[in-house]
């Protein structure tokens, strides 16, 4: 059999290897990016207490927001109308407004709310009050509006990845004599969690990236460092360099987790549900032996 011969593909690699050289030229050449500067500002005190606060911001609101979603994934499916209708509210608000407009208002909130007590509502007395600016401070104000929109998310996925487990094997399970919580956790999310993984990784590494929103409410994350120093030293493009360093090996971090929990879960599934690095590099000698033989 005389192989097909793919000419275009020759055109591709050609372009591929035109904008590879571009790029590596702009990196390598041009003085604009300040290298020395780069390497001087990207393991210092202020950066690297910028990047801690990434990553805890980041793994608080991601746990919070994981516990949020689970409870109104489970009132969205709850058999009692008023939890779903509370749930479809609060998924509804917290999907449709920006997350920049959400963390304004709860940094804000004491404009609406100067104090907050615990007593009896509307007439009675109270016992005891807070100032509200003390409760909410950038660091609370910056968790409760990614836990909020984290929630809202992550209850859909969470309602997603059990609704895909076929209702059989709910109703098999019922009729073996299995309660509501062991069949859950036996044979229900095992298989949903398969399903989520994927999703709940990207949501997870979006979070990264969407932490530096804070920096509209003056939360000292790695961006607002960032930025703090270069309207110090006018140095710009080095300092977000820096920046996207740091985002960018939190980022790859997170997608290797999210490659071994896929291999985790998706055993008993699929062959092969995440191609390994051997199939990478047998893809990638084939594509090369079938660019000679063209």
């Amino acid at each position: 059999m005389v192989p097909r011969r793919h000419p275009e593909r020759l055109v591709t690699a050609g372009v591929a290897l035109l904008a590879l050289a571009l790029l590596i030229q702009l990196f390598v050449t041009s003085p604009r990016w300040e290298w020395p500067v780069v390497w001087e500002y990207l393991f210092s005190p202020p950066i690297l207490l910028g990047v801690a606060r990434t990553i805890q911001l980041t793994l608080v609101a991601f746990v919070l927001g994981l516990a949020l979603g689970l409870i109104v994934a489970l009132m969205r499916m709850s058999q009692d109308p008023v939890l779903r209708f509370v749930a479809g509210i609060f998924l509804w608000f917290n999907r449709a407004v920006p997350v920049l407009v959400t963390l304004l208002f709860i940094f804000f909130l004491a404009a609406l709310v100067p104090e907050i007590g615990f007593g009896i509502p509307f007439t009675g007395p109270i016992f005891f009050a807070v100032d509200t600016n003390l409760l909410i401070s950038q660091f609370t104000a910056a968790v409760i509006g990614l836990v909020l929109i984290e929630g809202a998310y992550k209850a859909e996925i969470i309602r997603g990845g059990i609704m895909s487990v076929h209702v059989g094997q709910t109703e098999a399970a019922k009729s073996l004599g299995m309660t509501r919580g062991l069949y859950m956790r036996r044979i229900i999310l095992p298989q949903a969690v398969r399903v989520m993984v994927p999703a709940m990784g990207n949501q997870f590494i979006s979070l990264f990236k969407s932490t530096s929103i804070v920096s509209v409410i003056g939360y000292s994350e790695l961006l607002t460092t960032v930025q703090l120093i270069y309207n110090r030293t006018y140095q710009t493009i080095p300092l977000l360099v820096v920046a996207c360093i740091w985002y960018l090996s939190l980022a790859s971090l997170a997608m290797y987790g999210q490659r071994k929990l896929e291999q985790r879960f998706g055993r008993g599934f699929d062959a092969d549900p995440v191609p390994a690095k051997s199939s990478w590099a047998r893809n990638s000698w084939g594509w090369v032996t079938n660019w000679r033989r063209a």
